[in-house]
């Protein structure tokens, strides 16, 4: 893969696979999911933010019935909107304000959902501070979630040939130099400081894939915050554990 880069301008010319050119463009959609020539994905939050609250106002009468249990409507909500939220987040690479923002849009239906708190003392109602709906939301949150996608996504990479376009992206390297400042977070960033937060980031995360057993430990883990007190052998310990797609998907419930 050759791509060519105005190191004035900082605009991408052409990029080349094998001998495919492509027209330059600032931004185009695939599968739904929008790519930008700044290989910023701040732009799909905001577009899947603007969707999860289209989204959201759509079924806001229903999280705010008092005829429907709680649990209710969470399963409403992790079945109606998070999928719309989370479309394409295996491949997201994000930073902290960004996984702030989707924790404020979940803290918000959230909220809809519990209803305000009543003061013991005087008896007035106020809004749940985010420490109490953490509580009261036993489910991992969205991005825990998000997490956990992208980890089993880079699962199914690590198992693909070279001759895949997808895993020759990812292990390729760009001719030319760096722009300069600070590098961007990459993808394959993000998955070693997930490894990192179960103890795991000296490893080489590829051939920690081929074990499927374990890499689907860890999977689990990442989403659910199951990490071992000995963190140290917990490769060498644990048992291999099989996951249904529903658990995958939704988390394992407290």
């Amino acid at each position: 893969m050759v791509r060519s880069r105005d190191q004035n301008a900082g605009w991408i010319h052409n990029v080349r696979i094998d001998n495919s050119a492509f027209k330059r463009v600032e931004e185009f959609k695939y599968f739904g999911t929008t790519l930008t020539n700044k290989s910023s994905i701040l732009e799909e939050i905001k577009r899947r933010l603007r969707s999860g609250n289209a989204c959201y106002h759509s079924v806001q009468n229903v999280l705010s019935s008092r005829l429907l249990s709680k649990n209710l409507k969470i399963k409403i909500y992790r079945t109606t909107i998070l999928p719309v939220i989370l479309y394409g987040c295996e491949t997201w690479s994000l930073t902290l304000w960004e996984e702030s923002k989707l924790r404020g849009f979940e803290n918000m239906v959230l909220r809809k959902i519990f209803g305000p708190r009543r003061d013991e003392v005087t008896g007035e109602l106020g809004r749940l501070h985010n420490e109490e709906l953490n509580d009261l939301y036993s489910s991992p949150n969205t991005v825990r979630v998000m997490k956990s996608r992208r980890m089993r996504w880079a699962g199914h990479v690590a198992h693909m040939g070279e001759e895949r376009g997808v895993h020759r992206v990812l292990v390729g390297k760009l001719e030319g130099k760096r722009p300069l400042g600070r590098p961007r977070c990459r993808w394959v960033d993000n998955i070693r400081t997930d490894l990192q937060e179960m103890g795991c980031g000296h490893m080489d995360w590829i051939g920690l894939a081929q074990d499927r057993d374990r890499w689907w430990t860890l999977v689990s883990a990442v989403m659910n915050l199951q990490v071992p007190w000995n963190v140290g052998n917990f490769l060498t310990s644990c048992k291999p554990v099989s996951f249904s797609r529903r658990t995958l998907h939704h988390g394992a419930s407290k």
